[in-house]
């Protein structure tokens, strides 16, 4: 076979999804010797006949690409650098076989042809495997921008998810993160690697994840876990948050807002991620709350003014802490002592403080339903409070 039918069965094989390893398949059976094709930037390699291990080449590849000291493990006969820019970004070997023998020397010539060849086709590869990248991230971009904009049917959210190995049959969790890092790409990769089946995209300075369902009849629980994993791993590089678990992909628009929301509150009440945290029983009223916020704001505002609203305009008025006293108190299992000592006030201007509340309110802090009527409002307070008046 000629360098140029080589080269085009090469090429032919890379367009036809065979990749390194049709390239490298045919550069060994031209060759007449194992042939290894490296890239260690890109993470890809390929090893003919028989696609065996590479054992330890692959680190021979990275130090000829950092241009270092490279020591093989296995004795080389020819090897053709892949260069792209000036620079090296991988290795075409033709490696030592028990069949070669002194009559290798007579057909150098077109076994350095044979590793040109492939060389070019590996670029090649590269080249295909970057379009489709680029393809696959404009199609997940335009998946999660859609969802922020609008919301989409079930079927159609599901189909095209589908398209991108991302499975919402069973429903999914948002997820929102602020990422300060020289290199916030890295922060989706981190997603897609650490949860199976993710998309993850960076829209507007921000990480957009779906995290779709984990588990059976426990997805819910299960799915907020795992979602609360990555949220953790995520916030070396930046604050994050995850929506409730929605098992209708239609309700995925709300997801993200919910999640948005959650970022936009706990960035200002650190207090609160803490509250959602695994294990935290807060944890389920805030969700509740947030869910509710996204689907009937009203609602919520109606219950804060029907709540502790009158405590904040007093407070803002006059200076004082009855909402702070009754947050502590609260807190303090209704122990009026034990919520003297952390306000650092006299336990009679606690009584007094707490029967204000109950004044300005018409709800008794020392009566069971009451109080958590009035620890639901504080909560609602926390996640109203930018967008109230001042």
């Amino acid at each position: 076979m000629s360098v140029k039918e080589l080269s085009t069965r090469m090429i032919e094989a890379v367009l036809d999804g065979d990749g390194l390893q049709g390239v490298a398949e045919l550069a060994a059976a031209e060759a007449g010797g194992p042939v290894a094709i490296v890239l260690p930037p890109r993470g890809l390699a390929a090893r003919a006949p028989g696609g065996g291990e590479l054992n330890g080449l692959t680190e021979y590849a990275r130090a000829r690409v950092a241009e270092t000291e490279a020591s093989s493990p296995h004795p080389i006969v020819l090897e053709r650098t892949i260069e792209a820019g000036g620079r090296i970004v991988g290795v075409v070997l033709l490696l030592e076989d028990e069949s070669d023998d002194a009559e290798v020397a007579a057909v150098l010539v077109d076994r350095e042809e044979v590793l040109r060849a492939a060389a070019l086709a590996a670029l090649a590869e590269v080249a295909v495997a970057d379009a489709r990248e680029e393809a696959e991230r404009r199609l997940r971009g335009g998946l999660i921008e859609e969802l922020r904009a609008r919301e989409i049917d079930s079927a159609e959210t599901t189909s095209k998810a589908a398209r991108l190995g991302c499975d919402l049959a069973r429903g999914a969790i948002a997820l929102v993160a602020e990422i300060n890092s020289t290199s916030p790409s890295h922060a989706t990769a981190l997603v897609e690697a650490e949860y199976d089946g993710s998309l993850a995209e960076l829209a507007d300075g921000r990480l957009y994840a779906i995290l779709p369902a984990r588990g059976g009849d426990d997805a819910p629980e299960k799915t907020l876990q795992g979602a609360g994993r990555i949220a953790n791993r995520l916030r070396k590089h930046g604050m994050a948050a995850v929506s409730s678990f929605y098992p209708d992909p239609g309700e995925l628009h709300r997801a993200i807002k919910e999640a948005e929301l959650v970022l936009d509150v706990i960035t200002r009440e650190p207090e609160i991620a803490d509250a959602l945290e695994e294990g935290i029983a807060a944890s389920g009223v805030y969700r509740l709350l947030f869910r509710a916020l996204i689907s009937d704001p009203d609602e919520v505002r109606s219950f804060y003014r029907d709540t502790v609203e009158p405590l904040v305009r007093y407070d803002n008025q006059y200076r004082s802490d009855l909402l702070g006293t009754l947050e502590e108190y609260l807190a303090s299992d209704c122990n009026m002592n034990a919520t003297a000592r952390a306000i650092f006030a006299h336990r009679h201007t606690v009584a007094y403080r707490l029967e204000r509340v109950k004044e300005l309110t018409g709800l008794d802090p020392q009566i069971s339903e009451d109080r958590e009527r009035l620890g639901l409002g504080i909560k609602a307070y926390r996640i109203l409070a930018p967008a109230l008046p001042r």
